[in-house]
């Protein structure tokens, strides 16, 4: 009797149990093929994403947008890929482009920015120059409603855009690698010119390195921008050279441009001081393939790639065009690009990312 009044309290407990869950059950809504909530609000993000990414249609004041670049200087395989950057962005948006180059001359480049602003140029994209040439123009510019998006240089205006390359963070790069590859110490040529945003940001890193490792000596210092800068320092390296004429002199040469890379390797080589290691930054298709000639000196680069930075400009200044927010900076995340990373055979900037994985990331 005991035994049949547990067996029918347990089987009343289970049915007690079992209520809820059938409620529960009857509740829940039948199984469809539908996205779970959090995977829809993920795909309406990424799609919004899109969104904001998408450069719009240009509008200019008088139909077809005209845009002026104005460049320091557009020598050099590093300046004409990034032109071709800004080229090839302007014309699969239907832009009219006019580059003004001024070949290093300051006063150039002010008359250049005036003319843009007086012809009434849709927008105006930037390269190089300096601070005090370039202001009192893009204030006048901004203050015309003209937008600016500036590459390498420093202007304390609101609303411009400036891109820059990470200089500091392409020097840190490159100095890592060159004091790794020394161990440390040893005596080094510091090519060096003064006045441009990047290159004084650069040797703030530089300056700083010399002070962590005490056992690496700066035992020259030189450098120029001109019209042939790679030649110039070539003729310079040369003549340095023949003042530490014996191997074990210079262990090895910092170079933070690639004029100034490709001028020192060409003056090591034809020396045959192939114990000499080069250390630079920027990279073109002649630098890789510099960098990839038997016995090259020319070690390692950082660099970010300059069509990426002109096609960058353009859809910064068409987001500014379309009254979209833009950021008041905006900084690449460079790559460090080693001679061990490339193959015997020659390849050019497109072929890199095959090679090197980080360089064909998103910007």
């Amino acid at each position: 009797m005991k035994r049949i009044i547990k067996t029918l309290l347990f089987t009343l407990f289970i049915f007690v149990l079992a209520l809820p869950l059938a409620a529960c059950r009857s509740e829940q809504p039948a199984a469809s093929n539908a996205q779970p909530e959090p995977a829809k609000q993920e795909q309406a993000k990424k799609e919004n994403q899109k969104e904001d990414k998408a450069i719009p249609a240009p509008k200019g004041k008088n139909g077809k947008v005209k845009v002026a670049l104005i460049a320091e200087f557009t020598t050099g395989t590093h300046a004409s890929q990034y032109v071709s950057g800004v080229k090839k962005a302007a014309a699969e948006h239907g832009i009219d482009l006019v580059i003004s180059d001024a070949n290093n001359d300051q006063a150039k480049m002010a008359s250049y920015l005036d003319t843009a602003i007086n012809q009434e140029a849709d927008g105006i994209i930037i390269k190089h120059g300096r601070t005090e040439t370039l202001e009192p123009g893009v204030k006048r510019a901004i203050k015309k409603g003209i937008p600016v998006v500036a590459f390498d240089v420093e202007l304390d205006v609101d609303g411009v855009t400036t891109i820059d390359q990470d200089d500091y963070m392409l020097a840190l790069l490159g100095l890592k690698q060159m004091v790794q590859d020394i161990d440390g110490e040893g005596n080094i040529v510091n090519i060096f010119v003064g006045g441009f945003a990047p290159m004084e940001k650069r040797n703030r890193v530089y300056e700083i390195m010399l002070q962590r490792y005490p056992g690496i000596k700066e035992i020259a210092r030189f450098g120029s921008a001109t019209a042939n800068t790679s030649l110039d320092t070539q003729t310079k390296m040369e003549a340095i050279l023949k003042q530490y004429p014996n191997k074990g002199d210079i262990k090895a040469v910092w170079a933070p441009w690639d004029e100034f890379a490709k001028g020192a390797t060409r003056a090591i080589k034809e020396a045959g001081r192939d114990e000499i290691k080069v250390y630079g930054i920027d990279l073109s298709d002649e630098d890789l393939q510099m960098m990839q000639e038997k016995g090259s000196p020319w070690k390692a680069s950082a660099a970010v790639n300059p069509a990426a930075v002109g096609e960058k400009q353009v859809e910064l200044l068409l987001q500014k065009l379309a009254g979209k927010k833009t950021p008041r900076y905006y900084s690449f995340d460079p790559v460090l690009v080693t001679q061990d990373d490339l193959p015997d055979s020659p390849i050019n900037m497109d072929q890199l990312q095959e090679y090197v994985e980080e360089w064909g990331s998103d910007e």
